[in-house]
């Protein structure tokens, strides 16, 4: 990105000036200079085309790991006010609906696990399905899958995978009210009757990792985080289920779009008004996935805790958080003084809570909100806290987000070539597509660490954990 078309606010903001006669509101970009030179071209004019829909409060916004996606650039931030014509866009959710971190804390330290990390790998792989097209062990009708949609992760766990302590760390206490699954189609249930416990693929994986750093030791005592311990991270999220319902709904909110006058700089940003009939059908979709996500999530944790206990028969793997990091959800933020209820996009961004916030658990609300932010493959990961005074209606990077296309990534690596050099580094890959291990490479995203610092430079959260990787299965 050419800095040359920037104003410079803070050390960590800038913003896009308007040309003459445009029509738009506010266009922020967190970062520093070095991340913004990093990004394309394209990430600008896609925040700035979000800057001109109708019902926008405040700045459209793109955190520090941005990068181009479909319709909102991937960490783009943006709240609208349903009262004021605001829209939901499914660009701005993005198709795989909720995707998100678990993060688990153990009981076990290097030294555990070290000695049977191989072991330990090779049985992770072997019941965590991962891929283009694995299905996992549950097969389920449309019924049971309506009732996924409703309960979330509550109703996996009322089925025996986990227990109701989890809930208490998971986003919304693990179910997303407001879901209806009659808002989505046969085909998209039809893709998801098998995938319930799955990783799937792209840059999707489970991480066995050892918390190398500490960083703010109030923080990660309140997160029951100390160096030398394993962390167990799951990203992933809804799944064929959640990539239909996103392709469906584009298509009824560029009808809508069109039948409300609204305008579209881009066909990608499809929208309708929040109070319209579609925007409450895709509101109600949307949230569906969001449970078909925290079920999915759920239920990997109970496949990674059984091998664990394989292995360590005396492990303990306790939830630490579940954070998503596609969605659009109703908040109450305060704007100019005044408190308001805003929808709130994140699409490859983190919700980030700072202290005190009354949805926290209550064993966080003195030190802010886990953000998880998840490195590429190889490369290690970062759990911050969210601020108080965060600027950005209380959002966070996501990860570090992709630097080169997977098409760029296949014409520089090979994946045993990538895997080889990683096992030189003492981090071991498990993976069935080499062509999957080499569009993750990682080379392929952003400098984790400079992601992490300008995260919390920019105020937006502060780092507690530096999580370095042991081993990953990789979708």
């Amino acid at each position: 990105m050419d800095l040359q078309q920037l104003h410079q606010i803070q050390p960590y903001l800038w913003t896009f000036p308007l040309k003459s006669g445009e029509s738009r509101k506010e266009v922020l970009l967190y970062g520093g200079r070095a991340l913004l030179e990093s990004m394309d071209d394209k990430v600008l004019e896609q925040i700035t085309h979000v800057a001109s829909l109708p019902g926008l409060v405040g700045a459209a916004m793109t955190m520090p790991d941005a990068h181009w996606g479909y319709g909102f650039p991937i960490g783009g931030v943006a709240a609208f006010d349903a009262e004021q014509g605001g829209v939901i866009s499914a660009g701005g959710v993005g198709f795989d609906i909720s995707c998100g971190i678990r993060c688990l804390r153990s009981n076990l330290n290097l030294q555990d696990v070290k000695p049977h990390l191989s072991t330990l790998a090779e049985k992770l792989f072997r019941v965590i399905p991962a891929g283009v097209g694995e299905e996992g062990f549950l097969k389920l009708d449309t019924k049971q899958l309506d009732q996924v949609l409703l309960g979330g992760a509550r109703w996996a766990v009322q089925q025996g995978y986990g227990s109701e302590a989890d809930l208490e760390f998971i986003e919304e206490r693990g179910c997303m009210a407001g879901a209806v699954p009659a808002n989505v189609s046969e085909l998209a249930k039809k893709r998801q009757r098998g995938e319930m416990g799955t990783l799937g693929s792209g840059n999707h994986y489970l991480e066995v990792q050892v918390v190398d750093r500490i960083f703010d030791t109030v923080a990660a005592q309140a997160f029951g985080l100390q160096e030398g311990q394993i962390i167990i991270s799951i990203h992933c999220g809804s799944r064929g289920l959640g990539h239909q319902i996103g392709t469906e709904y584009l298509v009824s909110m560029a009808k809508a779009a069109a039948r409300c006058g609204i305008h579209l700089p881009d066909r990608e940003l499809a929208c309708a008004p929040i109070k319209s009939p579609e925007g409450q059908q895709y509101i109600g979709a949307m949230n569906a996935g969001i449970n078909c996500a925290l079920a999915n999530r759920q239920i990997l944790t109970h496949l990674t805790r059984e091998t664990f206990m394989e292995v360590f028969p005396n492990s303990e793997l306790e939830t630490l958080f579940d954070v998503s990091h596609n969605t659009c959800k109703l908040e109450k933020h305060e704007v100019e003084g005044k408190s308001r209820m805003l929808h709130v996009h994140r699409k490859g961004a983190t919700r980030a809570f700072g202290a005190g916030h009354a949805s926290l658990p209550e064993r966080y609300r003195a030190v802010g909100q886990p953000v998880i932010v998840g490195g590429s493959m190889g490369t290690g990961s970062y759990i911050l806290a969210g601020n108080r005074d965060n600027p950005a209606f209380a959002s966070a990077s996501h990860g570090a987000g992709r630097a080169l296309s997977r098409h760029q990534a296949l014409a520089r690596w090979h994946g045993k070539q990538v895997i080889g050099e990683l096992a030189q580094q003492g981090i071991l890959i498990r993976s069935r597509s080499m062509r999957g291990v080499a569009e993750e490479a990682p080379g392929a995203y952003k400098d984790i660490d400079l992601v992490a610092e300008t995260t919390e430079q920019a105020r937006l959260a502060r780092r507690v954990a530096f999580l370095k990787p042991l081993a990953c299965i990789k979708g």
